[in-house]
């Protein structure tokens, strides 16, 4: 069963190709990292597979009708700010807007799932704009559970939030995929990265150059192709960690 499924996807923008026939198909439990430097394609390959950003190409989400979408995948887009002056549960809750046809006590149980999922609940009355940016991402993360659809677009996820809150986001995220929900990420941490996503794909110049588990797709060429970079890496009780070391 595929919940993502892209064949050729390509985008132009101002005549210059920014991504060049994009094969990918994501499944029922699988976490993939989208991984590549600044300017490689992921944040473009994540909104034209939404059907957000004009493509040649198929992608079987920007096929679907907007309220088919937004039953098939939750996205959270790269920006952090909530200019809203809504309390975080109430910002959480515009995630069941995706799901009218649902009962009010369902929406509520949603609701405080994405609420404790993020440890949130000591923050659900307080003012959403008034929080740290930080803050702010695990409230639009928590709109993003609310929504509870089978699959997870997010984009940069774990940027602006503590070690302890990105370790938190990902296991966050790993347990989704865990219980049979997809998760699409792009990311900039490789050790994060490496150690909780179950599968990577990297980007670079528009084009996916590897496409595997963590340990099979960072290897030192692969590093030192897309990145630039040598890393030390190991296979430990707790899974698969790299450390990017210096630049070549």
């Amino acid at each position: 069963m595929s919940l993502l499924k892209l064949r050729g996807l390509s985008v132009l923008r101002n005549g210059r190709p920014v991504l060049k026939g994009i094969d990918l198909e994501i499944g029922p439990g699988e976490f993939v990292g989208l991984l590549g430097p600044n300017g490689a394609g992921k944040t473009t390959l994540l909104r034209a597979a939404l059907g957000l950003q004009p493509a040649e190409g198929f992608s079987s989400l920007a096929d679907l009708s907007p309220a088919a979408r937004a039953r098939a995948a939750a996205f959270m887009p790269q920006a952090r700010e909530i200019a809203w002056p809504m309390s975080v549960e109430r910002v959480a809750a515009l995630g069941r807007l995706a799901r009218p046809e649902a009962a009010a006590e369902a929406d509520r149980a949603a609701v405080e799932r994405a609420l404790a999922a993020l440890n949130l609940g000591d923050l659900r009355g307080r003012r959403a704009d008034e929080l740290s940016g930080g803050e702010q991402a695990r409230v639009l993360m928590a709109r993003l559970l609310a929504q509870e659809t089978p699959l997870l677009i997010a984009d940069e996820p774990a940027a602006g939030l503590d070690p302890a809150a990105q370790i938190s986001a990902m296991r966050v995220f790993a347990g989704r995929a865990a219980e049979g929900a997809a998760v699409l990420a792009s990311l900039h941490d490789l050790g994060l990265a490496a150690r909780h996503c179950t599968r990577l794909i990297l980007l670079r110049e528009g084009r996916i150059l590897a496409d595997g588990p963590p340990d099979q797709a960072l290897t030192p060429g692969n590093l030192a192709r897309v990145f630039g970079v040598t890393a030390w890496s190991a296979r430990t009780d707790q899974g698969f960690v790299l450390q990017p070391l210096d630049v070549i």
